[in-house]
């Protein structure tokens, strides 16, 4: 999974625990609600005052939302390379 899709989920989870809309984080951070949903849904490529910014507003460290919690990582899925053909 891309750094911006477990930065997405990361948000939307904490969002969540605290009961927050997307309308009432996006008050309190002061991006628009169709900003955060386009990067909970690993649309946008947050800057890093952004990333400072909805972690004030969450009330987490930075690095917390861009660590995989143990409920992304069920989403990530790791995909083996192909074996190479032997052409003997």
């Amino acid at each position: 999974m891309k750094l911006r899709g477990v930065f997405g989920l990361n948000v939307q989870r904490l969002r969540r625990e605290r009961k927050l809309s997307q309308e009432q984080l996006s008050f309190v951070s002061g991006r628009t609600r169709a900003y955060i949903s386009s990067v909970e849904a690993g649309r946008r490529n947050a800057t890093l005052d952004t990333v400072e910014i909805l972690a004030k507003a969450l009330n987490v460290e930075p690095q917390e939302l861009v660590s995989a919690s143990p409920a992304n990582k069920r989403a990530i899925r790791v995909t083996k390379p192909a074996a190479s053909k032997s052409t003997d």
